[in-house]
């Protein structure tokens, strides 16, 4: 199926985001975690890879167990970082083989201890390439980018961050993937501009439920989100508390997602953290269009 098959009238695109275990203890959690997450009926699943463009032939493994196993299209991965143009050809060619059915296309941060990012010689320096070079050498893939409602961090104004998603869009990428964000409001007005600026492709909200405060303020501060003051003092009420920030970050993400699914939101891509119960008890919570929630 395609990529923007799973979006549009009378369609809900419900997605989740993994990433490549550390040990095979952690291997074994994620797929009995993906055994409770599948019963939701998603339309795909996507796996990232570590900074720096470790763990990529993990990430392919990943992936091809996952469409084995549980029968569902599945992402890959991809960014520019530490790569040459002809190493990405080559994971291109193995994800081809492996039956990978969309690529995630990402210019990728900068490796730990650098603050700007810097291609390796024979390398992209953008996203756009990356999309431009997959739709013309491996067209059979669906493309998904990435969006920011509250701005890349290393963009000089909102409307640089803008030109080049549509830079990414007018490449060849279907469907836009946004950042995590805490407050729908940002997510909005992100929208209007993409829709202003002519962005078509469809804009998906992406969604980290909070189940861990120290956890969550270290995610946020490396993505530049902003954690609603709101959200903070509630969660921090419960410090010593790891049930009731649980709860907290549950409900609140729940009724993130009811208001985004009533404002017309095309899907929502979990990233899941390789977990399963904060994202379960979210769905189980809700009624998505055209989405088969499990009892």
């Amino acid at each position: 199926m395609k990529l923007l098959d799973h979006y549009g009238p009378g369609k809900f695109g419900l997605s989740f985001e993994l990433y490549p275990p550390k040990t095979k203890e952690s291997d074994a959690e994620l797929f009995a975690n993906l055994e409770d997450l599948v019963t939701f009926d998603p339309a795909y699943i996507t796996c990232t890879y570590g900074a720096g463009g470790t763990t990529r032939d993990k990430t392919l493994d990943i992936v091809t167990r996952v469409k084995s196993q549980f029968h569902k299209p599945v992402g890959a991965h991809l960014t520019c970082v530490g790569a040459t143009v002809d190493e990405l050809r080559s994971y291109l060619q193995e994800a081809t083989e492996r039956g990978v059915d969309y690529i995630v296309a990402l210019r990728g941060d900068p490796p730990k201890g650098e603050t700007h990012f810097t291609p390796v010689d024979g390398g992209l320096h953008y996203a756009n390439e990356l999309v431009e070079l997959i739709r013309s050498e491996f067209p059979h893939f669906g493309i998904a980018v990435a969006g920011y409602p509250e701005v890349h961090q290393e963009a000089p104004n909102p409307q640089a961050d803008l030109d080049n998603l549509k830079r990414k869009v007018d490449a060849g990428a279907e469907i836009v993937i946004a950042q995590l964000f805490y407050d729908n409001e940002d997510f909005f007005r992100f929208r209007d501009r993409c829709e202003k600026a002519g962005i078509n492709a469809p804009l998906i909200p992406g969604i980290l439920p909070v189940t861990n405060v120290k956890q969550i303020k270290r995610i946020a501060k490396l993505c530049k989100a902003r954690l609603p003051e709101q959200l903070l003092e509630r969660l921090e009420a419960h410090a010593d508390d790891p049930q009731g920030q649980f709860d907290v970050g549950v409900y609140y993400a729940t009724r993130q997602v009811e208001e985004l699914v009533e404002n017309d939101a095309p899907g929502i891509h979990f990233y899941v953290l390789n977990k399963s119960k904060a994202t379960g008890t979210i769905l189980r919570a809700l009624t998505l269009p055209d989405t088969a929630v499990a009892d």
